[in-house]
């Protein structure tokens, strides 16, 4: 392995206290990290398809926003210096001498004693700083009367330059391209954006017992969740999502199934199979296919749900092996995988942000693991976020994730929760 793509062996010597059997999640977040890289490619794209897309550079302003000195509000622009001339009267006459609309540029002269009618965001006219609004205003023709104590030199007035100067960086490479982020390159003039290219990420469901959606449902065998829920995930993110559908425990097909996979995606995402104890062939495929026990890494994590997870390299393909439970799945994908993808797709902020909740309830949590409970996030009629669970927490329960709003993340070092503490909530929206 290079420098810029260290062994599986050595990300592991680097972190103090690694364990596989009993991995703490936050190492699985240092692990990862230095497992992934950023894809380098990149390409140019009209705006319209480039939403949700990751940028490749900084994106320069060719302009100044706004590009001249403007009007914040409808009023009258005039000199501030005319309201410490008014005295201790308390009250300002002014003679309006014309009108100044948004979209061109009002050229007359203004002397003392006089204003000029403004709308929002026309170019102030030379010589005058500030603007009353019109609400403050009392109009007898074409004469206006204020109460001096009501403005101040210099209000209502936008600055040239005072949102973006010329040459300053709009956006930062790595910022992932928003709705506002589209808004405000086209507020620029700017048609295009140089993104990385699209995140390649196959995936697919392994075991015996897993059912398509058509078949005729049999005794112990269950319909397949994961694909979908991976789909819906993975589509969020805006990848290209590859799904290989359902791989029989067979080795032959598992390791087809690896092999079309890391020829086509830049990462690798399977549930199931990768339990202690499993009884099928997924693991030791997955240790041929990654050139050994120095490919890949079989990890129990110190967390509930989602215990067993893989991690490694096929070929070129970042490999995530995931539990096969479905509730698991999503945890396991949006504590780690999720972030991992977006430093793959070359975006700086990967985490999603905690906030914090009181809890409604009581919840029973031993130290020693990280706990992800379902839970349901609302907000009191005094501003402040208050959260409780879902109810049974089992990682086979799916509807459970259905009903939250969120993640009740309950630290490592944590333990039981009382009503009324304050808890972390990772939400959904925007991820799910």
């Amino acid at each position: 392995m290079t420098a810029t793509n260290p062994s599986l062996d050595d990300i592991a010597a680097a972190l103090a206290g690694y364990d596989p059997q009993a991995l703490r999640a936050d190492m699985v977040q240092q692990f990862l990290q230095s497992l992934v890289k950023p894809v380098r490619e990149h390409q140019t794209l009209p705006l319209k398809e480039a939403l949700g897309r990751v940028l490749a550079r900084d994106v320069l302003c060719p302009i100044d926003v706004p590009a001249h000195d403007n009007s914040a509000m409808d009023g009258y622009a005039f000199d501030g210096a005319a309201l410490g001339a008014a005295g201790d009267s308390g009250t300002l006459a002014l003679t309006v001498v014309g009108t100044a609309l948004a979209g061109a540029v009002w050229t007359g002269s203004v002397l003392a004693g006089q204003c000029v009618r403004i709308m929002t965001g026309a170019v102030m006219p030379a010589g005058l700083d500030t603007v009353v609004p019109q609400e403050l205003v009392t109009v007898n023709g074409q004469t206006i009367t204020l109460t001096t104590s009501a403005i101040a030199p210099g209000d209502n007035r936008r600055f040239k330059g005072e949102d973006l100067c010329k040459g300053q960086p709009a956006l930062r490479a790595g910022d992932r391209i928003t709705p506002a982020a589209l808004g405000l390159l086209a507020s620029l003039g700017i048609a295009h954006a140089d993104v990385y290219r699209q995140l390649r990420v196959a995936y697919f469901s392994t075991g015996d017992e897993i059912l398509s959606l058509g078949e005729a449902p049999r005794e112990g065998a269950v319909y397949d969740s994961n694909r979908y829920t991976l789909f819906g995930l993975l589509t969020r993110m805006g990848v290209n999502v590859i799904d290989l559908g359902i791989v029989k425990d067979d080795p032959a097909l598992l390791q087809a199934a690896f092999q079309s996979a890391c020829e086509q995606a830049d990462a690798i995402i399977t549930s199931g199979g990768v339990s202690v104890g499993e009884a099928d062939h997924t693991k030791a495929v997955m240790r041929k296919m990654a050139g050994g026990t120095s490919g890949v890494a079989f990890w129990r994590i110190a967390m509930r749900p989602g215990r067993p997870m893989a991690v490694g390299r096929i070929g070129d393909a970042v490999l995530f092996g995931l539990p096969g439970n479905p509730v698991a799945v999503m945890v396991t994908f949006l504590a780690f995988v999720r972030p991992a993808l977006l430093q793959m797709m070359g975006c700086r902020a990967t985490h999603l942000p905690l906030l914090q909740a009181v809890s409604n309830e009581a919840i029973r949590k031993k130290p020693g693991r990280t706990e992800y409970q379902r839970g349901i996030v609302v907000t009191t009629p005094q501003g402040r976020l208050q959260v409780q669970t879902t109810g049974q927490q089992g990682s086979g329960v799916l509807s459970s994730m259905a009903q939250a709003n969120g993640l009740i993340v309950l630290h490592h070092d944590q333990g039981n929760v009382a009503i009324g503490d304050v808890v972390d909530v990772m939400m959904f929206d925007g991820a799910i």
